[in-house]
């Protein structure tokens, strides 16, 4: 669908205008999508040899038998111009025949084929309504007044038809789809206006060191080049920073949209919050604030469920069989009408659960009207998930511009939402219930061979060409069967529901020619689809966007990092302003690097590298004792917090640290996904323990920000490189091209020193903060390893000796 707010013009297809709606929908297709329109197609095919039979004599085809016939035309209504346009499947005299396939068992009562089917019968009404109102001349014998509309269902999995004959009442009905329509749009021109009215508070009524020129760096950045990788370290205020930038953006009308992603739920509130105190009403009405900015943060769709089980099987779901239906009396459109609405998640559950609509529900129908979506990355990038935002009407992702918080796991982040597993165990439970409701025979043999091939594989890293094969052939089977037989999903329920999905994703997967792949078995019975690398799909999704800002404290070194986004560059070039770089190639997006200026961090951290241990995973148990010593040494400056590449290692130091009668009290991080319980924990650890046992890579190292100004000694055990197992083997492997030397730095080394630099930035987080670090292991001092630290890491002393170690302490 196209528009012009300031025209008043519109131009899709009937398809498109048949199916819009303000307000719940039915799913359309998801993964199986694929595999229905072939079936679709395949119909259509049979039903057109059909006609062509009929309609035959003596070898020719009746004059006025038409197929796949354009159709266009334009319908004014209530200020706006419509311009729909499409094919209508067959055209015989003055007939029109629509052909649609469904998965139910025809015939039926036609009242049931209506209420299911909506859009099919707008569709074809809105072909009728076309030809009457509108001259074609590709049809000018066309009797308008004689003009007779049917619409063909097909039983997919049969072929069995059942025509329904359209009346006077369906042309009708397409008026009421445009008044439908006319509401989107003057919505939408109303939130044009409030962004072009809309003022707001700059992010910080005072400016840190290195601020004061970021707005006008990101402007020249993103002037030059469609993709910004901007850094900055904790603690510099990025999120202000660029919000500030973004709403700049919109303001002046170069974007009509902002998408804020990150994988935090902090990130989030972070943003809510200071877009609230960024946008709110002025008390004294002196600098106005009048129209405040419409955001929406989009939490998953488990946190929105009501029902005592979450599961989302439609016509399983009292809040969502029916809803379509129940959506116009609800209420609920205040969700998007009234901008002062609250809609906390609280809000829409209390909301859903009287309105008997799912919330979620509430969510997907209100994003269109708001002008800031603040979510976690799947909904731009995971395939199962970006639906909710790629399918809301009006969407151009050309006219939006895209921030990514913590950018530097988005790689890692896409990768895992290509990835799936498949468990025999999950297979022989499917199979039992499947044959329990006597489902249709060719779906019981073929699940029955992929139960026995999951059960007979063992572990292994990779599997042999013949297997892959056959889980290729197996899996495409599966879900073309899933998505063409009739099935009773409610009696099947959400788990086994799930499972069966889950056959099209798979078929996608192995499918999908852009991601690198790995197939193998981590442990008996279980499959593993691994995503090695997704670097072409992240590319493809940044290009579709007018604008793009990736942003982390830890993006260096930007072209590997660059490369794992998909933006692999030849040159670089230097832009006037010495903190943006460009870099381009002409076959891929061209980016700018933007590294933000902190003065206030010079001679902020004294780093110092432990050259007399080796933390590898062969020789770390002969250091247990040296770690635990000079644990001890930096605790008489007070309580400190010790890194450690994984649980096991910390847990290995803490037994040392207790054999040697060791009194410090140590607090090993539990194992808590809970935020409000990590910062309680932090808290009352600063305030009782002597040292804090943290895991680098993990949410207390990386997402909590209470450590700046209140820890001064710091000691990093190790680089934290990622464990060597069947996955980076893989990676190591498809980046052989470049050398072992430099595979070994994309897949182990930057990695690994990444989570080193994330947590040793959240140690200083505003001027006056001051730390001293050391660098435990002889392998920072590599040169390998020191060039992936952060600059302000780079300057460090050598301790070769335990009188080195005094003596630095002590300086």
């Amino acid at each position: 669908m196209q528009f012009s707010l300031e025209t008043k013009t519109v131009s899709l297809s009937v398809g498109d205008f048949a199916g819009f709606t303000l307000g719940p929908q039915e799913s359309n297709g998801g993964g199986q999508g694929i595999w229905r329109a072939q079936l679709g197609q395949h119909w259509h095919n049979e039903l057109r040899t059909r006609t062509e039979k009929e309609f035959t004599a003596e070898g020719t085809l009746r004059a006025d038998v038409q197929f796949e016939v354009a159709i266009e035309g334009t319908l004014i209504h209530r200020g706006w111009t419509f311009t729909l346009n499409g094919r209508i499947d067959q055209l015989i005299g003055h007939t029109l025949r629509e052909i649609k396939s469904v998965m139910r068992a025809l015939p039926v009562v036609e009242a049931e084929l209506r209420a299911d089917y909506p859009e099919y019968f707008r569709q074809l009404a809105a072909y009728a309504v076309l030809l009457r109102t509108t001259a074609n001349p590709q049809l000018p014998a066309l009797d308008r007044a004689a003009l007779r509309t049917e619409l063909i269902f097909v039983e997919a999995s049969s072929g069995v038809a059942q025509t329904i004959v359209l009346t006077p009442f369906d042309e009708a009905l397409v008026f009421h789809q445009l008044d439908t329509f006319v509401e989107f749009l003057n919505l939408r021109l109303r939130a044009t206006e409030r962004r072009r009215a809309l003022q707001f508070r700059p992010a910080f009524t005072e400016l840190r060191p290195g601020q004061e020129s970021i707005q006008a760096d990101l402007a020249t950045a993103l002037n030059t080049t469609p993709i910004v990788l901007f850094e900055a370290p904790t603690g510099y205020g990025k999120t202000g920073c660029v919000l500030e930038f973004a709403l700049g953006q919109m303001c002046s009308g170069r974007f009509s949209r902002l998408i804020w992603l990150t994988g935090k739920s902090t990130g989030q509130l972070q943003v809510v919050h200071t877009l609230q105190h960024m946008t709110a009403p002025d008390k004294s009405n002196l600098l106005g604030y009048s129209c405040p900015l419409s955001f929406w943060q989009v939490r998953n769709k488990s946190e929105h469920c009501i029902n005592h089980t979450f599961h989302c099987v439609r016509d399983g779901c009292n809040y969502l069989a029916g809803c379509a239906e129940r959506w116009p009396q609800s209420g609920l459109a205040k969700f998007y009408l009234d901008e002062k609405q609250p809609h906390d998640l609280v809000t829409l559950r209390a909301a859903g659960s009287d309105a008997r609509i799912c919330p979620y529900e509430i969510t997907r129908t209100s994003l269109a009207f708001n002008d800031v979506w603040i979510s976690d990355f799947n909904y731009v990038f995971a395939p199962d998930n970006r639906g909710l935002f790629f399918d809301q009407p009006g969407f151009d992702p050309a006219e939006t511009l895209l921030i990514i918080d913590e950018a530097h796991n988005l790689p890692s982040r896409v990768a895992g939402a290509y990835s799936h597993r498949a468990s025999d165990n999950d297979a022989r439970l499917l199979l039992a219930e499947l044959d329990h409701l006597q489902a249709p025979a060719p779906l019981i043999r073929a699940l029955e061979e992929w139960t026995r091939l999951i059960a007979s594989l063992r572990p292994a890293e990779s599997l042999d060409p013949a297997t892959e094969d056959e889980i290729h052939e197996l899996t495409a089977k599966l879900a073309n069967l899933v998505s063409t037989l009739p099935l009773d999903y409610v009696a099947l329920g959400p788990r086994h529901s799930e499972s069966l999905w889950q056959f099209a994703s798979l078929n996608n997967f192995l499918t999908d020619d852009t991601l690198k792949k790995l197939l193998w078995v981590s442990r008996e019975g279980e499959l593993e689809f691994t995503c090695v690398d997704a670097a072409a799909a992240i590319g493809e999704t940044l290009r579709e966007f007018g604008g793009a800002i990736l942003m982390s404290a830890t993006l260096h070194p930007y072209a590997e990092f660059a490369e794992s986004c998909g933006l692999e560059v030849l040159a670089r070039s230097t832009l006037t302003r010495d903190s943006v770089t460009i870099a381009s190639k002409p076959t891929r997006p061209s980016y700018a690097t933007l590294q933000a200026p902190t003065p206030w961090r010079a001679g902020a951290y004294d780093i110092a590298v432990d050259l007399r241990v080796e933390t590898t995973y062969k020789k770390r148990s002969s250091y247990y004792g040296t770690t635990a010593a000079t644990i001890e040494a930096l605790h008489k400056a007070g309580t400190i917090a010790v890194f450690f590449p994984s649980y096991a290692y910390a847990e290995s130091v803490l037994r040392a640290l207790e054999q040697s009668g060791s009194l410090l009290r140590v607090a090993l991080q539990p194992r808590l996904s809970d935020l409000v319980a990590q910062t309680a924990w932090i808290e009352e650890n600063l305030a009782l323990s002597d040292a804090l046992f943290l895991v680098l890579g993990s949410s207390f190292a990386e997402g909590i920000d209470l450590l700046g100004g209140r820890v001064s000694h710091a000691m990093v055990v190790g680089p934290a490189l990622p464990e060597v197992n069947a996955v980076q083997k893989a990676r190591l492997s498809a980046l052989a091209g470049i050398g072992r030397d430099a595979a070994f730095r994309r897949v182990y080394q930057i990695p690994g020193l990444q989570k080193v630099n994330q947590a040793l930035g959240r140690l200083v987080r505003a001027p006056g903060h001051h730390a001293k670090v050391l660098l435990h292991c002889q392998r920072f001092a590599e040169p390998s390893y020191a060039a992936l630290l952060a600059m302000d890491y780079q300057f460090y002393r050598e301790i070769a000796t335990e009188s080195d170690l005094q003596n630095w302490l002590a300086t």
